[in-house]
């Protein structure tokens, strides 16, 4: 008999080993396991990733939180020498009798996948390090928000992240020595936004540093922790800021500021050695249509009229003077007192209160239209000073997972011109409730699914639903003033402009002059406003057609789904559909539609 347990214990050890030898280096022998395997590779691969999103906190791991990622090019090459063969893997799975969920899984990963795998050739067609994003704002960002202290050992790793920079900033530069030699340099005025950033950055006394106050704020809350280790934390801080963050900043500055002298006025990618092709590929990664360049101008185009129409005969009723030119009178009354907050540290006080208040209203009316709503609570917060000049005027990043960091809606207040009172509901619904924080909670806290599906992005699906959450929330009466509604038509507007503006510098070769001027004259928006989204498109090529084309597609299908139910049509069944599957393509979103509404006829 002792021997009989002992054989089968050594049985079950094979099995479970060639089960994870399986997993590990070969084909899983089920497609969900190759799913988590696929996922759990990117998270492991990315240490920041993992202390974002607080996945493995709960189990006693943290080792990576005294990591930062690898931006190396031979890590580059690595993954996507990794992507191509998982593709591959996916591909042999055999897709017959797949249906439901399983389905759905497949295809959204396999199209994700191929998209990622197509692009691999553009690279080096990007600039990493730009006035919106890059290592050199996002390092600070990351660490001041995402990085969790609850105890000392949570502390000691901050301070070795910080350490840790130089060889990050090291594999940056590599890759943009690279891209110089290929043929990319950012414009002049990428680099010069870039250059005064970091030049400001470290020109800053350590102590008065984002990273030293966000670190002395979060220790604040440790009670626990003895004052005397706090002043020792804090005191490598200084020295890391000191003697590696600072260094390492300057590196960069060096490398832009030689780097100016080769850099032009030109905005588009069209002057990218691949430079159609790979904004062919942009925009089908962003809009995951086949719209062609033209075709998507073209769309802006008659949006922007038909909206603008719409506007003029608002302000007509209002007996606006000059109402028949659109942008000209939103911008006067974007600059009206009676529509403006003051200019001070209280007036930017009330605009975070009044958002508040605005997200709790509209929280409280939506039974009409929603089943589900995420459990995840939702803070609103400005966005950090040091970043504000060059930043959007809003963005929302989402909840951790164990429920340590609510998702967050960050409001821009470095010019409290650029938020005009009428202009607020809108903003509130889209970045909030039931914007990004409903689509992004929902999808995160979905059950039962692969972990993949609960955090891809597809630009056009969650920006789109952002969009289609203003006029809903419209729809559903939250916006009785007709100056709100003008706010919110602006702001659809602003959407079909974007159409308009990233293909013409892209594809029909505006320049950033020309782009701000059309924006300016056609929305009223503010002038800081506009340059910062102007620029923004310019190193972010096609993302920003995202928006009104998902947004189309989202009212599209919601027609459709009205026509052919008729009074089986309940808006509630119809945000289902959209909401519990996560982000996808949008081709695949339309097939899901179209299953709810067979489905609901067949009942």
């Amino acid at each position: 008999m002792k021997k009989f347990f002992l054989r089968a214990a050594v049985s079950i050890v094979l099995i479970v080993a060639v089960f994870a030898i399986n997993l590990i280096w070969f084909k899983p022998f089920f497609i969900r396991e190759f799913y988590e395997r696929t996922f759990l590779r990117f998270a492991l691969d990315s240490p920041e990733v993992l202390s974002s999103l607080r996945l493995l906190e709960p189990l006693g791991i943290r080792g990576h939180n005294r990591e930062l990622n690898n931006a190396s090019l031979a890590f580059e090459d690595e993954q996507l020498a990794r992507l191509h063969k998982d593709l591959a893997t996916l591909h042999r799975y055999d897709t017959t009798g797949m249906a439901g969920q399983a389905r759905l899984s497949y295809k959204i990963l396999d199209w994700y996948m191929t998209n990622e795998d197509q692009g691999a050739k553009f690279r080096y067609d990007n600039y990493p390090v730009n006035q919106l994003f890059g290592v050199q704002n996002e390092f600070p960002t990351f660490m001041a928000t995402m990085h969790h202290v609850g105890d000392e050992r949570d502390a000691e790793d901050y301070n070795i992240r910080l350490g840790k920079l130089p060889a990050k900033f090291g594999q940056v530069l590599e890759g943009l020595k690279v891209r110089e030699q290929h043929g990319v340099v950012p414009p002049t005025f990428v680099i010069d936004k870039v250059l005064a950033e970091m030049t400001n950055f470290t020109a800053q006394a350590p102590e008065q540093n984002i990273l030293y106050t966000a670190f002395r704020a979060k220790l604040a809350k440790l009670p626990d922790l003895p004052a005397a280790k706090k002043t020792e934390l804090l005191a490598d801080t200084k020295k890391q800021l000191q003697t590696a963050v600072y260094p390492a900043y300057q590196g960069l500055i060096t490398y832009f500021t030689a780097l100016r002298a080769r850099s032009t006025t030109d905005a588009g990618v069209w002057k990218f050695p691949n430079g159609a092709a790979y904004y062919a590929h942009c925009l089908r990664q962003n809009t995951t249509t086949n719209l062609s360049a033209k075709q998507i101008h073209a769309l802006g185009l008659r949006e922007v009229a038909r909206i603008t129409a719409e506007m003029r005969t608002i302000l007509q009723v209002q007996r606006e003077a000059g109402a028949d030119s659109v942008g000209p009178t939103m911008a006067r009354l974007g600059e009206a007192p009676r529509f403006l907050y003051p200019d001070t540290g209280g007036g930017r006080a009330q605009i975070l209160a009044d958002y508040r208040r605005l997200l709790a209203e509209v929280a409280k009316g939506l039974t009409p239209a929603f089943r589900i709503r995420p459990t995840a609570r939702l803070a609103v917060a400005r966005v950090p000073e040091f970043k504000q000049k060059t930043s959007p005027g809003a963005y929302y990043d989402r909840a951790a997972l164990d429920g340590s960091r609510p998702g967050t809606f960050y409001a821009n207040l470095y010019d409290v011109k650029a938020t005009p009172k009428f202009g607020m509901r809108t903003l509130a619904y889209h970045e909030g409730i039931p914007g990004h924080h409903f689509q992004l909670g929902i999808a995160q806290e979905m059950k039962g699914l692969p972990t993949f599906r609960t955090v891809i992005p597809f630009t056009a699906y969650a920006e789109g639903w952002a969009l289609y959450a203003e006029q809903l929330a419209w729809e559903l009466g939250f916006e009785k003033d007709p100056y709100d509604n003008l706010g919110r038509l602006r702001a659809e507007l602003f959407r079909a402009v974007r159409l308009v503006v990233d293909t013409g510098m892209h594809d029909q070769r505006w320049t950033r002059e020309q782009a701000i001027r059309y924006m300016r004259q056609t929305t009223g928006m503010a002038q800081t406003d506009v340059e910062a989204e102007i620029e923004r498109y310019i190193v972010l090529p096609g993302q920003a057609c995202a928006y009104k084309v998902g947004m189309l597609k989202i009212l599209e299908l919601r027609e459709r789904a009205r026509q052919q139910l008729g009074p089986k049509f309940d808006l509630r069944d119809f945000h289902d559909a959209v909401l519990q599957n996560g982000a996808m393509p949008l081709v695949v979103l339309e097939q899901v539609v179209n299953a709810y509404i067979a489905a609901k006829k067949a009942a």
